[in-house]
């Protein structure tokens, strides 16, 4: 079995990168279910705190909507081990993340408090660890690795 270039081998990567990614995987969606799961139940209200006031739909509507969202995402990620799949949940993931960052910078200049956050120490902090998600899905799913390998065969 030659090099890691081809995909039988990405698959069942077992190197302790492999491993990682996978552990890495599982865990990013067993979060999300459990924030998707606590934006429809036990923390529905502390999620409606960070919506901004000036997102024009209604509140509730949207914590559920991205609740929903979440679960989906995090039951993807637990579902999905093939490339290029994996690289699309993966990005899909950080493209989440990506999406909720203007909420999270509003929650900071408008002074809201949730989850904790209740300092501008606090929230300023939760905007830095924020790319981190975005990170934590591209390696995690070697999203950003399969771009590479896909551009590299197509151009």
């Amino acid at each position: 079995m030659g090099g890691m270039s081809s995909p039988a081998r990405r698959e069942t990567d077992g190197s302790s990168t492999g491993v990682l990614r996978r552990v890495a995987q599982v865990a990013l969606g067993g979060a999300m279910l459990f924030a998707g799961t606590g934006h429809l139940t036990f923390a529905r209200q502390e999620f409606q705190a960070q919506v901004p006031p000036w997102v024009p739909l209604d509140v509730d509507f949207v914590v559920l909507a991205s609740g929903v969202v979440e679960i989906a995402v995090g039951a993807a990620l637990l579902a999905t081990w093939r490339q290029p799949r994996r690289a699309l949940v993966g990005a899909a993931t950080g493209l989440l993340f990506v999406a909720v960052f203007p909420g999270n910078i509003a929650q900071l200049t408008e002074r809201r408090d949730a989850f904790g956050l209740d300092s501008d120490g606090a929230r300023a902090a939760r905007l830095v660890f924020q790319p981190l998600l975005v990170a934590w899905a591209l390696w995690a799913t070697d999203a950003v690795g399969e771009w590479r390998r896909r551009r590299s065969i197509g151009g």
